[in-house]
Formats: structure tokens, sequence, C-alpha cells
């Protein structure tokens, strides 16, 4: 692939980011939408949403939570609030879901494949 001069483009890619796992760490309520503790689904290559074959994970809990995972791709300031916390709870006041995000690894990316 070219980049926007033409060129190769560099293959080793021009920016890093990491692979994260979205993990239920704990349910303080009744678990309303069917997920247990340790269900998850793993975010790679940016934007690649996957989940264990044959688990569902609740679109409530993953749109609260998917605001801030393009943030928790980069590395961020070490007095950021967001580069510390890594807890995150569903909407759901009957459930009180808790999920964890934690980073699985570093990828190396070419910016001009993800514009």
């Amino acid at each position: 692939m070219n980049d926007i001069n033409g060129n190769g483009g560099d293959e080793q890619g021009d920016m890093e980011l990491y692979d994260l796992r979205v993990v239920v760490d704990r349910i303080e309520g009744r678990s309303v939408c069917g997920m247990e503790v340790g269900d998850c689904f793993t975010l790679e290559n940016s934007a690649h949403l996957r989940l264990p074959d044959g688990e569902h994970f609740c679109v409530y809990a993953l749109a609260s939570v998917l605001p801030f995972l393009a943030a928790k791709q980069r590395d961020l300031a070490e007095g950021d609030w967001l580069e510390r916390d890594t807890l995150f709870t569903c909407p759901d006041p009957e459930e009180r879901l808790v999920m964890r995000v934690e980073r699985t690894g570093r990828r190396r990316m070419n910016s001009a494949d993800l514009t």
C-alpha cells in the first residue's frame, strides 16, 4: 500500500496501539443481562472486537466502556486519570456490573492503513 507521497510507506509502522481485553471483574447487584464474572471481549488491530465462541456481551455494558477504549489503546501522560483507572461500570443500577480494561499487548501499526 502506498503512502500519501506514493511511497511504499513504513512497513514497520509509524505508531503503536495496545490490544485490550475487557473483563467482567465483579457484579455487585443481580445479573440482569446474564453475564458472569470473567466474561470478556478483546479489541485488537485498532478496531477488531472479538468475543469468545458462543459468548455474549451486554450491549449496554459495551456502550458504557466503548468511549474509553480508543484512549486506553494509546500511551497517555503519567498523571492522566485514564492511564491509572482501569475499572468501568455498566449504567444499570440494579446490576452494578464492573468491567476491568487490561492492556494485553502492544502492536506496531501503519496509521495510513487506519484512515
